[in-house]
């Protein structure tokens, strides 16, 4: 390490502080010596490194500039100049001018290039190294964008959608049928006004770097980075996630389902089975998930209402439910399964369906948060403005949706709904309709206590029973008193 300089620790002491420690710091300063010269810093990679970040401030005054970019042991990996202070690289995606890839063990350096230092200039720096190794995750924290609002709501999203970097297709220029460009995609999930949206295509991440290049200017959504992990015995979104995870269950080094989902869990993300009503052949070859060895206690999610199956035969609402009367704790969520941004509407447009979560902010942690604690509905038609929240009470226990209570001889769950002009409340037990009554802002439920045990969910439908919003469940935890 340079050694320290007494300006340097002065300014030191007025540089803000940050959250996550950094792995290696390099400190110095810019003289009048170093004007239109490089220079070279350099920083160690230790084996198994899965993500570099590199920070950097130094004092600006007298019109000190520094240009910024980095190399790794056999070959340059990025420029840019002066327009970011900041940058990150891994396999899977890279900061906008920097290359992805393998991070290779040994000696980098960081590429300093000064166009402008005055003669009598002294500008302290300091260079600092955040790495991902395991599950340290120093590097992810450094470069991770600030909320897009950071106060608590309910937040409408879409969790499945695929653009060029799968099988997403739309109209080029001149109306012939292409792959479709991420900004294409990811344009249309802006314009529907939605909050927040995952991009999943099938079992690759080259599509992680554009989305970093894309939010700064899409400012008013979320991009969540995911994978649809597509496999011969079923198809999950892995949401949130950091890294590419291997697919190829049956291989020796992915022997079972349980490996994928440990791997998901280990690079950040969530898993959320998709499509599982749907059959598995060469009608549609490998969609319903018939993984006999699935380890449910790595599952988030189920894609109760995907948009090809929602009021059909193949929903997943009935594999969902099975499993909440097997003793699971699963959020039930939707997904578009969009593959062209220019759909028309009630035909997968982005947004329909909607995933609407309450969250203690628009980020993606806390959208994942909100997704595992499960006070999470579903708006099958994607209006954008229908609403559904749940309460059950039991003398003075109460529970939201995702929350567990245990009940005394009655249990009162109440739902308040809002957008919705006629149908009726339906109130599920155990995955069967226990009772429905005409729709109003709030309607409210009343069951002894052995129809309650188990679980208690409240949809909302037409008169003729066309899902319209889709709660999740409250949990009712009978045991011995």
């Amino acid at each position: 390490m340079l050694r320290l300089l007494p300006a340097l620790a002065l300014f030191l002491l007025q540089t803000p502080a940050h959250a996550q420690q950094a792995d290696q710091v390099a400190t110095g300063e810019i003289t009048g010596a170093d004007h239109e010269t490089y220079k070279q810093i350099p920083f160690d990679v230790p084996e198994g490194t899965e993500r570099i970040t590199v920070r950097l401030t130094y004092d600006k005054a007298n019109k000190t500039a520094v240009d910024l970019g980095v190399f790794d042991p056999q070959r340059f990996r990025g420029w840019s100049g002066g327009t970011r202070d900041r940058f990150t690289l891994s396999a899977s995606d890279a900061s906008p001018g920097y290359l992805p890839g393998a991070l290779p063990a040994g000696r980098w350096h960081v590429q300093f290039g000064v166009p402008n230092a005055r003669k009598d200039a002294h500008s302290p720096y300091r260079l600092e190294i955040f790495l991902d190794r395991g599950t340290v995750r120093n590097a992810s924290a450094a470069i991770a964008d600030a909320p897009i609002r950071s106060t608590p709501g309910w937040f409408r999203g879409d969790l499945h959608m695929h653009d060029a970097h799968s099988d997403g297709s739309c109209k080029s220029k001149t109306g012939k049928k292409i792959p479709c460009p991420l900004f294409r995609t990811v344009d249309a999930a802006s314009n529907a006004g939605l909050d927040f949206v995952a991009v999943t295509d099938h079992n690759t991440v080259s599509h992680f770097g554009g989305l970093r290049e894309l939010q700064p200017w899409f400012d008013n959504i979320l991009l969540i980075p995911g994978t649809e992990v597509t496999t011969f015995g079923g198809h999950a979104n892995a949401i949130g996630l950091t890294r590419w995870v291997d697919f190829r269950i049956g291989t020796p080094g992915v022997p079972n389902v349980a490996v994928v989902e440990k791997a998901v869990a280990d690079a950040g993300a969530i898993l959320s089975i998709n499509h599982p009503g749907l059959p598995s052949g060469e009608a549609c070859m490998g969609c319903g998930w018939v993984w006999p060895d699935t380890d449910w206690n790595g599952i988030t999610a189920i894609e109760a209402i995907n948009a090809n199956t929602v009021n059909t035969s193949l929903s997943g609402i009935g594999f969902w439910y099975k499993q909440l009367n097997a003793g699971h704790r699963l959020t039930g969520v939707g997904g578009s399964d969009n593959h062209n941004p220019d759909a028309e509407a009630g035909r997968a447009g982005i947004g329909r369906p909607t995933t609407v979560v309450h969250a203690e902010a628009l980020s993606t942690p806390a959208i994942l948060a909100g997704i595992r604690a499960g006070r999470v509905f579903v708006d099958v038609e994607g209006t954008r403005t229908r609403m559904l929240d749940v309460e059950a009470v039991s003398g003075r226990t109460r529970a939201l949706m995702g929350e567990t209570l245990t009940p005394g001889a009655r249990l009162d769950v109440t739902a308040t709904i809002a957008g919705v002009d006629a149908g009726k409340a339906v109130l599920i037990a155990n995955g069967a309709e226990a009772q429905s009554l005409p729709l109003a802002p709030s309607v409210t439920f009343h069951l002894d206590r052995k129809a309650a045990c188990g679980w208690v969910s409240v949809n909302v439908t037409t008169q003729d029973g066309k899902l319209l919003l889709v709660g999740n469940p409250i949990y009712v935890r009978c045991g011995r008193r």
